[in-house]
């Protein structure tokens, strides 16, 4: 009887599932590849994000500024108006014969000559750097400082602003004892103008001390203003130094 041996084939699935480890290095590296080039596609594109919203920021920026050294080019003028005019009313006081002479005058410098509007600055888009952590996107040290340090100066104009002001309602207590307001009200026109007499209008005392008391209040007004304008050049000097600054920094148009 013949006997058949079967012959013993190894299973190929065996041999199939041993890999050699530099087949799992190779894929580590790929994987690991993958991830590292996804990580880096992403931080440029973060990077370039962060980029163009600090550019909007600086171009918002310059815009204000514009604007801001348009405003205190008209309150500089202003603020020479109001000295000239206060300048005038100084030696009007100086003696019951120059006011009773010059009433006219007297009148209108009074009420014109005090009259200043606080400086009104655009500061939009410095409100929404520093609010909105804005400034963490501003990748110069010295451009942060530089757009700081302009800022800063406001402080300075609003404290004399204020002390102004005090000075302005010491100079109403007193002026309501020498001007007449009947007169005053007449001064005004209906659009809000104020129109100087032509009929030398009188004063309600012509007392010596009431109108040196006067001058001296109008003195301490005009000196605030003359410190005010020197403040306001300097402000605008320094925007223009921060706009070209600015435009040199970031290659602005």
């Amino acid at each position: 009887m013949e006997v058949h041996h079967h012959s013993h084939t190894a299973d190929p699935g065996l041999h199939r599932g041993k890999k050699k480890w530099t087949h799992y290095f190779w894929e580590f590296l790929m994987l690991f590849l993958a991830v590292f080039c996804g990580f880096l596609a992403e931080y440029q594109l973060e990077h370039k994000i962060e980029k163009d919203r600090e550019k909007q920021f600086i171009n918002s920026l310059v815009a204000d500024l514009q604007d801001d050294i348009k405003n205190l080019d008209m309150m500089i003028g202003v603020e020479r108006q109001g000295i000239a005019s206060l300048d005038t009313l100084i030696n009007l006081l100086n003696s019951p014969g120059l006011a009773k002479q010059n009433g006219d005058q007297l009148y209108y410098v009074a009420r014109m000559g005090p009259r200043s509007n606080p400086f009104a600055n655009n500061s939009r888009t410095f409100d929404q750097l520093k609010n909105a952590g804005g400034f963490r996107l501003i990748r110069y040290a010295d451009a942060s400082n530089n757009i700081m340090g302009y800022y800063n100066q406001l402080s300075q104009i609003r404290l004399l602003e204020d002390n102004y002001n005090h000075e302005f309602d010491n100079y109403k207590r007193v002026g309501a004892k020498i001007f007449d307001p009947g007169i005053l009200r007449r001064q005004e026109a209906s659009n809000g103008e104020i129109l100087r007499s032509n009929d030398n209008p009188a004063l309600v005392r012509y007392g010596i001390e009431l109108l040196k008391e006067l001058g001296f209040h109008t003195l301490q007004m005009n000196g605030s203003r003359r410190s005010k304008i020197l403040l306001l050049e300097n402000m605008k000097k320094s925007g223009e130094e921060l706009i070209a600054f600015l435009r040199n920094k970031y290659h602005l148009k």
